[in-house]
């Protein structure tokens, strides 16, 4: 995939040699020739010098031909008008921007922007280590949506999928067994020894902890 990072920063240049280690092919556009040297020099990146919600500056960088853009600059207001560009005038398929402030990661995801908001994510993921959660978060969708990690309790052996299933709210992803993980479907039955695989709605945490008997 070709992909297009506005922000070289810590999270630009992090995210360019993560997404480059996996085979993507990465241009990362930034207003100052510096921040360039946060790339790790190992990595075959394509430099763009520039701002990043210029459509001359996003065509030198192949946004036309791009499947996905992330903007990280350290500016709400640069990350929001790239992230449009890219999506609305550039019709880009895949785009994220990081916001500071949540109050404006919640409206823009109303408006159908996909947002990143750290502090938001930060706080949600100290408060379920403080709180000693048995549910165990493996990856977080956004702010909104987490994938856990749990145990089959005794309690649901022998239930099927849909009896764990909370439209909007909880989804069985899948469920690893005897050393194989399964995509379940909505008749697949639980047994014993189960490791579930579950996405979740981050404000549901103690409804579906509750649901499954952890207390």
């Amino acid at each position: 995939m070709r992909i297009i990072i506005v922000g070289c920063g810590r999270m630009g240049s992090a995210l360019a040699k993560d997404l480059a280690l996996r085979g993507h092919q990465v241009t990362v556009v930034d207003t100052d020739p510096t921040a360039f040297e946060n790339l790790d020099q190992a990595l075959r990146c394509t430099k763009v010098v520039g701002v990043g919600f210029d459509r001359d500056v996003l065509r030198q960088a192949g946004i036309e031909r791009a499947d996905g853009l992330a903007a990280v600059t350290a500016s709400d207001e640069t990350n929001v008008v790239a992230a449009r560009m890219a999506s609305q005038v550039f019709r880009v398929p895949r785009v994220v921007a990081r916001l500071y402030d949540p109050r404006k990661a919640e409206i823009y995801q109303r408006l159908g922007l996909q947002t990143i908001a750290p502090i938001t994510w930060g706080v949600h993921r100290i408060a379920d280590l403080l709180s000693y959660s048995q549910l165990d978060p493996i990856v977080s969708l956004g702010t909104d949506v987490d994938i856990v990690e749990v145990d089959l309790p005794p309690q649901l052996v022998g239930r099927a999928v849909k009896d764990l299933t909370i439209p909007g709210e909880l989804h069985v992803v899948a469920i690893s067994r005897g050393g194989k993980t399964v995509l379940p479907d909505p008749g697949t039955v639980f047994q014993a020894g189960d490791l579930l695989h579950l996405a979740l709605l981050a404000t549901s945490a103690e409804r579906v902890s509750a649901l499954l008997g952890l207390g």
